[in-house]
């Protein structure tokens, strides 16, 4: 879709908010990155389906959340964004048959959920403090920490389509593995909402483990300067931050973008870095400990948009 037909799209249908060369730095945990040609913050799900239905069907469509494992070139991005938070963030519990579940939209910020868990008497969702983006960017790339997965408490999802169409889908229509969910169907669906189980406990012992949690992460990771959390996945039987450091990267930098001195598997952006910064970091520490261990780092973090010319 080009900027003309983005003129005729029907504003006074929709109730979100559209703009257009919206600096994506603004909507990323990095700080860094070029502008996305539209942007759209629905005012909720059924708005979020009118504006989808208002686009052609093979414009470039990003969904994002709080944009925390996402890098976007200098270049920018020729694709309309729909930022999913805060508005598609509602969080309520629910009965299922015999069970209660926690029915959540994809905007919702991981560790509110943990919170929420544990203050209506569950335990098991405590690792999602340690998720720094959305439910939704969760549910996408299966995260995890502390030995527990997104998809390890996920009953259903619920799915939008390019024509705006909704569709319910279980774990059964998916191959989950590790950062990785594949759907069993050809046409793209996003994710807009989740049930969630956890076992009933103790919200008392939840919250104590959710605070002994953050305050790990804050003795362990960089949150004081812009991230975007674990750069790489950790190969098989090992940690991607142990290579790196046995490499010792810890503190090299390009331009504005260093590997932490604090935690090897983030890269941070000391003020003002480019993403053309960030991405050459990146392709730096994987030549480093393909040539000195021999194992190709494959990243965890998304890397969209162009280069800028």
């Amino acid at each position: 879709m080009n900027m003309a037909e983005a003129s005729q799209i029907n504003e006074s249908a929709l109730r979100g908010v559209l703009r257009t060369r919206e600096p994506m730095r603004r909507h990323t945990s990095w700080r860094a990155g070029g502008c996305a040609d539209r942007c759209y913050s629905p005012a909720d799900l059924e708005d979020l389906c009118v504006f989808l239905r208002s686009i052609p069907g093979d414009e470039p469509v990003l969904f994002v959340g709080l944009g925390s494992n996402l890098l976007v070139r200098d270049g920018g991005l020729r694709a309309t964004v729909i930022f999913t938070h805060p508005a598609l963030s509602a969080l309520e519990l629910i009965r299922t048959g015999d069970h209660q579940e926690i029915h959540v939209q994809t905007g919702a910020a991981s560790p509110k959920v943990s919170r929420f868990a544990a203050m209506h008497g569950f335990e098991g969702g405590e690792f999602l403090t340690g998720i720094p983006g959305t439910i939704g960017g969760a549910l996408a790339m299966n995260a995890g920490c502390y030995g527990s997965e997104t998809w390890d408490v996920v009953t259903q999802v619920l799915t939008i389509d390019r024509a705006g169409r909704t569709h319910r889908h279980g774990q059964n229509d998916y191959t989950i593995g590790y950062r990785s969910v594949v759907p069993h169907f050809d046409h793209e669906e996003f994710f807009a909402a989740a049930w969630l189980r956890f076992p009933p406990g103790d919200g008392d012992r939840s919250r104590r483990r959710i605070k002994a949690l953050l305050r790990r992460r804050i003795s362990t990771q960089p949150l004081q300067i812009p991230n975007a959390g674990s750069v790489f996945r950790n190969p098989p039987g090992d940690h991607a931050a142990r290579l790196i450091e046995a490499c010792g990267l810890k503190g090299v930098c390009h331009g504005a973008a260093m590997v932490s001195p604090k935690h090897a598997n983030f890269i941070v952006n000391t003020g003002g870095a480019s993403a053309h910064d960030i991405e050459s970091l990146i392709e730096r520490v994987q030549t480093v400990v393909r040539e000195e261990h021999g194992v190709d780092l494959q990243r965890e973090v998304r890397i969209v948009g162009e280069v800028a010319e």
